[in-house]
């Protein structure tokens, strides 16, 4: 590999997610009627339901049913936060958020340049809506 291989910088042109959850259909409603996604396709094997695409704009999430394999009680959702970004009215998605029954880690505010709130699905993945400060 030559240096200038190594050393150029990486180029991406989307960054997707993929979520083990412990109740998929909970998971799924929570990502539809919460903040909006659409599913895109579902998975099945041998007849089951095992994974649900979902696509809001350019964003895509994986969410696939947790099997137990590494136990039924471990943690998820922690030491990171998904950062979605948006030109639509931060607080009216905070808004249908709330009224679906989703409890705001912190309400819609102006910060670092740009109107944010933040929340958790049903298995603790912690989001972060934002969109451009306006004015």
């Amino acid at each position: 590999m030559t240096t200038d291989a190594r050393s150029a910088a990486l180029d991406a042109q989307a960054l997707g997610a993929s979520l083990t959850v412990s109740d998929l259909a909970r998971s799924r409603a929570w990502y539809v009627d919460t903040l909006g996604f659409s599913v895109t396709r579902e998975h099945q094997r041998e007849g089951r339901l095992f994974a649900v695409s979902l696509g809001a704009g350019a964003v895509q999430v994986l969410l696939t049913q947790d099997d137990g394999a590494k136990g039924s009680d471990r943690v998820r959702g922690e030491g990171f936060s998904l950062q979605l970004t948006t030109s639509q009215d931060v607080d009216a998605i905070a808004e249908r958020a709330t009224r679906a029954g989703a409890t705001l880690d912190t309400p819609p505010s102006s910060a670092f340049g740009v109107r944010m709130f933040r929340l958790r699905d049903p298995d603790g993945f912690r989001w972060t809506i934002s969109s451009p400060r306006v004015g």
